[in-house]
């Protein structure tokens, strides 16, 4: 049953779009899969807890049905989030990738071994392993911090059925994932309380539809939180899925997502380029402040 679970996506809040997107598409070599905009918040708090205008980009190495991907919000109002210590990084493979961001002057440092570490606007890591491409999903595995790496290694093993893939004592880390060739998730304790700034972000998964009210009821039945409870999300012109978003011990937030509705949902749409760069062309938020003198708010 697990092994119908997939490694989806993680949600990264942005406060820079057009840098975010130059990243992406031109240091990491990732396509825009597609692009919405929404005038109001999100029931389920996709965008955070904002009620105003905003936007969803998707950008990955392929479509989401085989690839891990990485969902860009931007709220239209707020211009910088502040990072905890909750996101580690994100690891992937592409020697094409190191060699972009040499042209382009991004910063790049040597981490040994055949890895450089490098930032997407706002200070989101990523480490990107110098080999070529490969042509399966470069993204290797997301790193989250955890206060303690027992409690939370039960949590995802035994409450959300991950398979336990490595144990790495002297780094105090534990690597799952639901099978193989998906993208993995490394806990790593850091032995302190685990902060979620204000950039929180989301890990998502994918699971037959039935398997949701199942994840629900469990959660209850261990006295574990849920952010959202399974509700109806909808999208204008495409597929409403169901969702329940859940909170690890760490206050991780984790998004699971009726798989079936999500695949109809998540299909690549050969505009979300064009989409993008024409919200981005449109959108003269920044030159409205500067005009006004003011700043836009930092979340």
């Amino acid at each position: 049953m697990m092994a119908l679970r997939r490694a989806l996506h993680f949600v990264f809040k942005v406060g820079d779009r057009s840098r975010t997107a130059t990243f992406y598409r031109d240091v990491l070599g990732m396509q825009i899969l597609r692009h919405e905009e929404f005038e109001e918040g999100c029931k389920a708090t996709c965008n955070g807890p904002y009620d105003g205008k905003w936007s969803k980009s998707m950008v990955g190495f392929g479509s989401e049905d085989n690839h891990f991907v990485v969902e860009l919000t931007y709220n239209y109002g707020v211009a910088e989030y502040r990072l905890g210590n909750d996101f580690l990084g994100l690891t992937l493979q592409s020697s094409q990738a190191v060699s972009n961001a040499r042209r382009l002057g991004w910063l790049l440092i040597e981490a040994g071994e055949g890895m450089f570490v490098t930032e997407a606007p706002g200070g989101y890591k990523f480490y990107i392993v110098d080999k070529e491409q490969p042509e399966a999903d470069p993204v290797q595995k997301v790193t989250l911090a955890v206060s303690d790496l027992q409690r939370s290694t039960h949590y995802w093993s035994s409450l959300l059925g991950m398979k336990i893939y490595q144990k790495n004592a002297e780094k105090k880390s534990v690597l799952l994932g639901y099978a193989d060739n998906q993208c993995k998730l490394e806990l790593q304790d850091i032995q302190d309380t685990v902060d979620h700034g204000t950039a929180f972000g989301r890990i998502a998964f994918s699971c037959p539809r039935e398997q949701l009210p199942a994840i629900e009821a469990l959660m209850k039945k261990e006295n574990q939180k849920i952010i959202t409870p399974l509700v109806s999300l909808d999208t204008p012109g495409k597929a409403t899925v169901e969702v329940v978003i859940l909170a690890d011990p760490d206050g991780h937030e984790i998004c699971f997502v009726g798989d079936e509705a999500f695949r109809e949902l998540s299909k690549f749409d050969p505009k979300g380029n064009s989409l993008l760069d024409k919200a981005m062309a449109e959108d003269k938020s920044d030159e409205w402040f500067a005009k006004h003198q003011k700043r836009k708010a930092h979340a």
